[in-house]
């Protein structure tokens, strides 16, 4: 075989290998998009619920009633002047996932030069090796690292980064959170959301109708006729006390946020890794393909100079 021929039938051998390895990663991936989907639906339910209970409590008593109470969760409510900012960031540990950690840090550097922050007055709070590692070529202040979070994150497993992130607003190593990650909206898309996680206010705890309907009461030129609410508030009993029901309905929204927010970035990751080995599948077919049109013509072009060669030599002879 000619040395062009057997360099081609190389490369389709080593492309058919990589295309069984990618093939394989996808459905590993889809396997574990399967499997954290189920847990993402049933936590947001529960998260909903929460919230649900949480705004209604403070609609019908102020909140400053929690902050009153000596707690570390109640102080959540509490706005201080922001001398500095944290932005707790969700990334991968890993590569092989499509455009996923790009669009997550290119998003949190432009909220950065929109707010006009500085390695100076941030903060950051990173999971995931990506994010890490990009932040400190950058030379940024990176108050706490995790990395390692697993496929299918539990509750437990996260507690600890909730109650890290909660106790270092509390100490004030930073005055306001910010939380950037990818979120899951379906198999083929996903998109970054960057938002304001503490202090909590009760704009934060709003539905998106009813935020619609602040921003258009809010329009320049509108006024409270035009704009019809419909919303009955809910009345409690409070036992033990109102201030320590919704301290302890406080620190478990504050808990749900956050590992709600992994799990939606998790979800969004094995995602974005299926999507990125199919992609990876698709163009090591289209390789393969044109890699034996060319083998095949060389091939052909092979036996036709030896044909002629042969049919010269015969007539040479004649």
């Amino acid at each position: 075989m000619p040395a062009s021929l057997a360099a081609v039938k190389h490369k389709i051998d080593s492309t058919k290998s990589t295309r069984q390895i990618t093939a394989a990663m996808q459905m590993v991936s889809t396997a574990k998009l399967n499997q954290i989907q189920h847990h993402t639906q049933t936590y947001e339910v529960y998260a909903e619920k929460v919230k649900q209970m949480l705004s209604d409590l403070v609609k019908s008593h102020s909140a400053t009633s929690a902050a009153s109470q000596d707690d570390v969760y109640a102080a959540l409510f509490k706005k201080r002047p922001v001398k500095k900012t944290g932005v707790l960031v969700i990334t991968s540990d890993r590569g092989l996932v499509g455009s996923y950690n790009s669009n997550i840090l290119k998003a949190t550097m432009a909220m950065m030069k929109k707010h006009n922050l500085t390695k100076d007055n941030t903060v950051f709070l990173t999971i995931g090796k990506t994010g890490t590692e990009f932040f400190q070529k950058r030379g940024m202040n990176i108050a706490y690292q995790y990395s390692g979070v697993s496929d299918v994150p539990t509750f437990r497993e996260v507690l600890p980064i909730v109650r890290t992130a909660v106790q270092m607003y509390n100490d004030a190593v930073f005055d306001e959170l910010y939380m950037a990650y990818s979120h899951y909206v379906n198999r083929i898309s996903s998109h970054v959301i960057i938002h304001d996680v503490l202090p909590i206010t009760e704009n934060s705890l709003l539905d998106e109708d009813e935020l619609a309907q602040l921003e258009a009461a809010n329009q320049p030129g509108q006024t409270n006729s035009d704009v019809t609410t419909a919303h009955v508030s809910a009345e409690y009993e409070f036992e033990p006390s109102d201030t320590a029901i919704v301290s302890a309905l406080v620190e478990q929204y504050a808990e749900s946020l956050l590992y709600g927010a992994i799990l939606d970035a998790k979800t969004s990751e094995h995602s974005s890794s299926a999507n990125a080995m199919r992609s990876a599948t698709d163009n090591a077919d289209d390789i393969i393909s044109t890699l034996e049109l060319q083998y095949n013509r060389a091939r052909q072009a092979a036996i036709t100079t030896e044909i002629t060669e042969i049919t010269g030599g015969m007539t040479a002879q004649e």
